[in-house]
């Protein structure tokens, strides 16, 4: 008795297509190997839940921050932003003042985005310990989307600042503009 012949004791023939043991093919119909959970491609919509966050069970929806919570992050923000304004403001008769301040507003600037598009945290979120997440994969939103977050924050002062009231009300807790990016605020677990 040789190995790989139908009598064999040790199983199915090994066949370099297939792989040792897997049962037999029939053209046209290809077969997962049995054990083996089906495997999702790319383009396939991933499963319920938020695999960025914490879930207390499978598909569990997270814990979304709420107005007050929102509202003091930005307030947060404000302040650290009041720095390089301030500089600005007094550096009218100086250009050096001013020129300080608008470069340390800009770079404030980008550096919260970037910030929040990798950890969906920026100063003020950060000490109100809520984050920014991607609604669908509950991943940061990343630098570039980050950054049209921001944009879009102009469609919520538009309609009398309508935009930033919706979270009070809203099931999600989303302003207009996490609605545009699909975004999420929520409260960090810990």
């Amino acid at each position: 008795m040789s190995f790989g012949s139908p009598n064999s004791p040790y199983g199915q023939p090994q066949d370099p297509q297939q792989g040792y043991g897997y049962p037999q093919q029939q053209p046209g119909h290809p077969q997962a190997p049995q054990g083996v959970p089906p495997q999702q491609g790319y383009g396939y919509p991933q499963q319920p839940g938020y695999p960025g966050y914490p879930q207390q069970g499978y598909g569990a929806q997270p814990s979304y921050a709420n107005w007050g919570q929102r509202f003091l992050a930005r307030l947060v923000d404000m302040l650290v932003y009041a720095v390089p304004y301030i500089l600005i403001a007094v550096g009218k008769n100086t250009p050096i003042l001013s020129l300080i301040g608008f470069i340390g507003l800009v770079g404030l600037f980008v550096w919260q985005v970037i910030m929040e598009g990798k950890t969906g945290q920026t100063v003020g979120k950060k000490a109100l310990n809520i984050r920014t997440l991607k609604e669908e994969t509950g991943q940061p939103l990343g630098g570039g989307m980050a950054f049209v977050r921001q944009l879009a924050h102009i469609v919520d002062g538009l309609p009398c600042y309508l935009g930033y009231l919706w979270p009070a009300w809203d099931a999600k807790r989303q302003t207009f503009a996490d609605k545009i990016c699909g975004s999420i605020v929520i409260r960090n677990q810990g």
